[in-house]
């Protein structure tokens, strides 16, 4: 492994990859690796990779070993929390009928799954309510509440939604409707509405510190609150107190599909949690991984990539209760008739968003300077709602600025669009000022993301305010866009022994990136086009090594091409992956970005 010292223009000189990237190393406090080596016995790249993402000497311990012991934060230190267990056991020792109102992705299944399996441990059933994406809408509405009521819910508790549910919330207190909000959204100053309990890191008055929490997360810590309500009353002196480590893995999932920052307690959450799913004790679990062919202990990669979009297509495009019952039921039967539904679910969905992407990147390379502009911001006539979020982050990767996708009911005269934006553009504060402008129906969301309803005639003018506002951002973004390497290796260096110590620092995500890695003056060999888009070829150095690499998705981009033509020699960045095919246990290198020297 080289020392990774990089031209002052960029690592390695390469001041704009074939992206349009800057390379830099991540940086790092060089007295904080020295520590970090003596204290963990840690080899110097991956003790400066540990001190790069801002873990200090006297962190270093829990982060290399998170555990709950250390990390648990105190349930009362969340406001409401002590009154949400207190109203919740209320409602246990009468038998009351308790509804959980979940939205309908992951985060929100899995958080309507824990507290459906705490009071089910308790002896008490509860229903499961998720609204349609796309005839309801997001979160609880006054329709949705009164129908609760009708069907005789006496008590309601809304979990990764609810907290900006003003009018719904309005609603349930005239009909009568107790409801425990159980959130963690953001919510403005002097916006907390009227309701039994509202427990949410993110509410303006909360002293908890755990605003980084899923809902899943906050969730979890509700149940160890339900336990020592509970145990105060002396629920469990004649019954077993419900072992809530057991529902690690349904945290874990929240934690991670939900693209939360994994540190401090959300860090053990995902670590501990990925520990106990790898047990495949939860049948919903168990039957989604084999009809997604995974294998081996649960890992980032498993929830992420495969069971996370199998359980969001039931709320993409099917049925929006299928992830929330897939993960509360313990029938091994009805676990596997919900998996290959979600199955077959998420196959419609990637072919539905392939179609999507397609004309819209067609639509943005066809329109006069539309892929100069600073703001993307492509229409068509039924594009699916379900899927326009991804597209739009496809879109995001492929042209690395802010990108809108509206999908256009003309019947309706409605369209609906999802944005996803680029480091240091806030794509939310847009929109949210095109809606006080008047181009939008409604509109609003944070930095990296935004929905909004727009009127279809209105999309021209919208496109255009956007690009002047964005402008300014963007150019500074585009400037500052760059990757951040961690170390130097070579095709002979970067074997199975190098991914293990660098697995240390996992489970990875915000907060926390996987390490990527850089190698220099490679050649391409045997580059093959794949299905999909994707690039597979084998990567040499002077050393003599062979590395086998794949990059996603790249095949008509300029990375894609310069792969394909194998002529000269080239740098490349992107991170090792486990190869455990027919149980060789090497590695694979997954390119995330391709630097030409002669043009660098």
């Amino acid at each position: 492994m080289a020392d990774g010292t990089g031209h002052p223009e960029g690592y390695l000189g390469v001041s704009r990859s074939l992206s349009g990237r800057l390379w830099r190393e991540r940086p790092a406090d060089a007295d904080v690796v020295r520590r970090h080596q003596l204290n963990h016995g840690l080899s110097e790249p991956l003790a400066r990779a540990l001190a790069s993402r801002g873990v200090t000497e006297a962190q270093g311990a829990d982060f290399l070993n998170p555990t709950l012991k250390a990390l648990f934060p105190d349930p009362s230190s969340f406001a409401d929390m002590d009154l949400a267990a207190t109203i919740l056991v209320d409602a246990l020792e009468a038998r009351r009928r308790v509804a959980v109102f979940a939205d309908y992705d992951v985060d929100g299944a899995s958080s309507a799954a824990q507290i459906v399996r705490w009071f089910r441990a308790m002896g008490l059933e509860i229903s499961i309510y998720v609204p349609d994406r796309i005839l309801e809408g997001y979160g609880p509405s006054p329709a949705a509440f009164r129908r609760l009521k009708a069907e005789g819910a006496e008590l309601v508790i809304t979990v990764d939604c609810g907290a900006a549910a003003h009018d719904a919330l309005a609603c349930a207190v005239e009909i009568g409707l107790p409801v425990v909000v159980v959130d963690h959204h953001l919510m403005r100053p002097g916006e907390i509405p009227a309701v039994a309990a509202l427990v949410n890191p993110n509410r303006p008055d909360d002293r908890s510190g755990q605003g980084h929490l899923a809902a899943a997360g906050v969730a979890f810590v509700l149940l160890a609150a339900l336990n020592r309500e509970a145990r105060r009353r002396g629920l469990f002196n004649a019954a077993a107190e419900p072992d809530i480590r057991a529902w690690l893995d349904l945290a874990a999932m929240g934690a991670i599909c939900d693209v939360t920052q994994l540190s401090g307690f959300n860090r053990a959450l995902a670590a501990q949690g990925l520990k106990v799913m790898s047990g495949w004790r939860n049948p919903g679990l168990a039957a989604l991984m084999q009809v997604a062919k995974g294998q081996g202990p649960a890992s980032v990669f498993h929830v992420g990539f495969l069971l996370g979009p199998r359980i969001n297509a039931g709320g993409r495009i099917g049925r929006a209760d299928l992830g929330a019952r897939l993960l509360s039921t313990d029938d091994p039967m009805e676990a596997a008739a919900l998996a290959a539904e979600l199955d077959e679910l998420n196959a419609s969905r990637k072919e539905v968003e392939r179609e999507v992407q397609e004309a819209a990147v067609r639509q943005i390379e066809r329109t006069s300077n539309q892929a100069d502009a600073p703001c993307l911001v492509v229409a068509e006539d039924d594009w699916h709602p379900g899927v326009i979020g991804i597209v739009a982050g496809r879109l995001r990767e492929r042209y690395r600025k802010p990108v809108i996708v509206i999908g256009i009911d003309r019947p309706g005269n409605m369209g609906k669009g999802s944005g996803r934006s680029q480091p240091g553009v806030n794509l939310g504060r847009a929109v949210q000022a095109a809606y006080e402008e008047g181009l939008l129906l409604s509109g609003g969301g944070h930095a990296m993301a935004a929905g909004l309803s727009v009127r279809p005639d209105t999309i021209p003018e919208l496109r255009a305010f956007l690009c002047e506002r964005l402008a300014g951002e963007c150019e500074v973004a585009t400037a500052e866009d760059g990757l951040e390497i961690d170390a130097l290796i070579t095709t002979r260096g970067a074997d199975r022994s190098l991914w293990t110590d660098f697995q240390r620092l996992a489970p990875f995500g915000p907060g926390n990136p996987e390490p990527l890695f850089a190698a220099a003056d490679v050649k391409v060999e045997r580059p093959t086009a794949l299905n999909g888009g994707h690039v597979r070829c084998t990567l040499t150095d002077r050393t003599g090594g062979r590395l086998k690499a794949i990059a996603w998705r790249c095949e008509d981009t300029e990375m894609g091409r310069r792969l394909l033509s194998e002529g000269g020699l080239i740098h490349v960045a992107g991170r090792l992956k486990p190869d455990d095919w027919q149980g060789r246990e090497g590695v694979q290198f997954e390119i995330e970005d391709v630097a030409d020297p002669r043009r660098i």
